[in-house]
């Protein structure tokens, strides 16, 4: 398997997430599948039909944290200079399209575009990796090409 990059935040989240599906969402949906039983005919039980479901999808959430917790390589973000963009940093970049000021932080997680959060293996991360403030940036993204100047890294 592929290391994937974390902020030792981003690693504890990950196994927080993990404990807590493990533990108190299989047992809320292991309830939810006895009270649906309950019912009686399975075969058109919508609730049933439903525990099951959230069950699929929580099994693969533990699996894709579980998947993320032993390929990760921890990062300590005290130690990351500013000099560059890398994983764990924060970007502030012009964008030339929309004629305006955007700041992303760069993970080694899931991204969060809404909370200004991008995943390493982005687009829009890959081509910024290496490069200094004051550097412009051309990126092929599926949506066009976008231009970004750097205006600042931090932590």
């Amino acid at each position: 398997m592929e290391r994937i990059c974390l902020t030792r935040k981003e690693y504890e989240d990950c196994a927080a997430e993990l404990e807590q599906l493990q533990t108190v969402k299989r047992r809320e949906i292991a309830a939810q599948l006895d009270l649906a039983r309950s019912h009686g005919d399975l075969s058109e039980n919508a609730e049933y039909e439903a525990a099951k479901h959230a069950l699929q999808l929580n099994e693969i959430r533990i699996s894709e944290l579980q998947g993320k917790i032993a390929t990760a390589d921890i990062i300590d973000i005290e130690n990351i200079s500013t000099d560059k963009v890398v994983i764990g940093t924060k970007v502030t970049l012009w964008d030339f399209t929309y004629n305006e000021e955007v700041e992303y932080r760069i993970t080694g997680a899931e991204a969060d575009p809404e909370a200004g959060k991008i995943s390493a293996s982005s687009p829009i991360a890959k081509a910024l990796f290496g490069h200094s403030a004051g550097d412009t940036v051309e990126i092929k993204a599926p949506r066009g090409t976008m231009k970004f100047e750097i205006k600042k890294i931090s932590l």
